[in-house]
C-alpha cells in the first residue's frame, strides 16, 4: 500500500525519547514537564464525588457551564478581561489540542505563519499537516527576547497567523508589556491572528506579572488564548484545558473542536469548577515553584554549568559549554545512560537543530529528586 506522509519529516517526540530512555536506565527524569508530587487532595475528592455523583456520560461540546463561568472570572480576576462563558470560552483536551484546534481552524494551504524558536514542539507540524507555510524566527539568546522589526520585515500579505508562548517553554523566559505592545501595533487594522500558548500563566516569578494578551484590547480582539490546567493543579494527566477568544473566532474554532474531540471528560471539568473557586489554588503558584527554582539553582551553583535567566515555566536551562562541545542531544543522552540524568536538549526546538550547548532540567519535582539530580550535576 503507497502511503504519501502529511508529516515525513516527524518522528517521535523528543519527550516520549528521553523519557523512555529515562526509564530504560533508571535515571532520575527532569526531562518531560510533569510533577513527581500529587495534586491537592481536595481535587482528588472533588472528582470522586462526581464521578460517584452520575456525572459520567458526555458534557456539553463546548465545557461544562460551571468550568466555562470560573475560568470567565478567573480571566477577569487576573487580567480584567471580560470574555463570556457561552460564546468566548471552550473546554479543550489539554493545551496541544487547543493549538492544533486553532491551526486547523483558520490555517489554509499557503498561508503564513510566524513561529518563534525554540518553539514548542507540537506548533511546526500543526502548521504543515494543513498546508500552511512556516516563517520562523530566532529568539535572541540569552535573554530570548524577539527582535519586532525583523517581525515586522517578514510579515507579508500571506502573513495569517502569528503564534507566542509567554512564559516561553522551552526557556523560561518570559515577554514584556513592551512586547505586547509592539504586537499589538504590528497586527492592529490587519487580518493576522494572533494564537498566545499561555500554558504556564500563573508562574512568572520575581514579582512580575504574566502579561496575557487579554491584557491587551486591540491585540485581544484578534486573538486566541490557549491555556491548560494539568500544569496549575500538578495533575498533567487529566489533558483538560481551555480556548478564550473573540465571538468571530470562537465560532470557527468551535467548528473544528466538535469533529476532533467534541467534549472532555465531564466528572473532572465539574471538580475543576470547584477547586479553582477558591483563587489561591492558581494565585499562589507562583510563589510555590519561584522557591522551587531557587532551591534547584542554590544546590547547583558551584557546578560547571551555567544557569541561564529563569523568569517563568518550571524548568531550568543550564549552559554546559564548560564541560564539553558535544552536540546536546548527545550529551543528554550520554548524561542520562552513563550519570543517571534526563534533559531536554534544546536543538530540537529549532527548525534548523541550532547548537547553542543548552540543557533543559524540570525543577517541578520534591526536593529530594532535585537533591540527587544536583549531586550528579554537581560531579560532572
Amino acid at each position: 500500500m503507497k502511503i504519501i506522509s502529511k508529516l515525513p519529516n516527524i518522528g517521535t517526540t523528543i519527550f516520549t525519547v528521553m523519557s523512555g530512555l529515562a526509564k530504560e536506565h533508571q535515571a532520575i527524569n527532569l526531562s518531560q514537564g510533569f510533577p513527581d508530587f500529587g495534586c491537592d487532595l481536595r481535587l482528588t475528592e472533588l472528582a470522586q464525588k462526581y464521578v460517584s455523583s452520575g456525572f459520567n456520560q458526555y458534557a456539553p461540546m463546548t465545557g461544562a457551564q460551571p468550568l466555562r463561568e470560573t475560568i470567565s472570572e478567573l480571566l477577569q480576576n487576573c487580567y480584567q478581561a471580560q470574555y463570556h462563558p457561552e460564546t468566548e470560552i471552550t473546554i479543550t483536551a489539554g493545551a496541544t489540542q487547543g493549538i492544533y484546534t486553532s491551526i486547523a481552524a483558520f490555517i489554509n494551504k499557503g498561508d503564513e505563519v510566524i513561529v518563534f524558536e525554540p518553539a514548542y514542539d507540537c506548533y511546526i507540524p500543526a502548521i504543515e499537516v494543513h498546508g500552511g507555510i512556516v516563517k520562523a524566527i530566532s529568539l535572541n539568546y540569552p535573554n530570548f527576547t524577539i527582535d519586532w522589526t525583523l517581525v515586522k520585515n517578514t510579515i507579508t500579505e500571506r502573513t495569517k497567523m502569528i503564534i507566542i508562548n509567554s512564559p516561553h517553554n522551552p526557556s523560561g523566559t518570559t515577554l514584556q508589556q513592551s512586547d505586547l505592545l509592539e504586537l499589538e501595533k504590528l497586527v492592529s487594522g490587519t487580518d493576522i491572528i494572533v494564537v498566545s500558548d499561555e500554558v504556564y500563566e500563573h508562574m512568572v516569578f520575581d514579582g512580575k506579572v504574566h502579561q496575557s494578551v487579554a491584557r491587551f484590547k486591540t491585540l485581544s480582539a484578534q486573538s486566541i488564548i490557549v491555556s491548560s490546567f494539568g500544569k496549575t493543579i500538578h495533575a498533567t494527566g487529566w489533558k483538560i484545558g481551555y480556548v478564550a477568544a473573540p465571538k468571530e473566532l470562537m465560532i470557527e474554532f468551535r467548528k473544528v473542536h466538535q469533529f476532533l474531540v467534541f467534549c472532555v471528560n465531564h466528572p473532572f471539568q465539574l471538580a475543576l469548577a470547584d477547586f479553582l473557586k477558591d483563587d489561591q489554588n492558581y494565585k499562589g503558584l507562583h510563589q510555590f515553584y519561584e522557591t522551587k527554582r531557587d532551591y534547584f539553582r542554590n544546590l547547583i551553583s558551584t557546578s560547571r554549568f551555567q544557569l541561564e535567566p529563569c523568569t517563568g515555566t518550571y524548568f531550568q536551562l543550564l549552559n554546559y559549554k564548560a564541560i564539553t562541545q558535544e552536540k546536546d542531544t548527545d550529551f543528554a543522552i550520554r548524561l542520562t545512560k552513563e550519570k543517571g540524568l534526563a534533559s531536554i536538549p534544546l536543538s530540537v526546538f529549532y527548525s534548523n537543530q541550532q547548537q547553542q550547548q543548552l540543557l533543559r532540567f524540570c525543577f517541578a519535582k520534591k526536593e529530594e529528586t532535585l537533591e540527587k539530580a544536583a549531586e550528579i550535576l554537581c560531579k560532572i
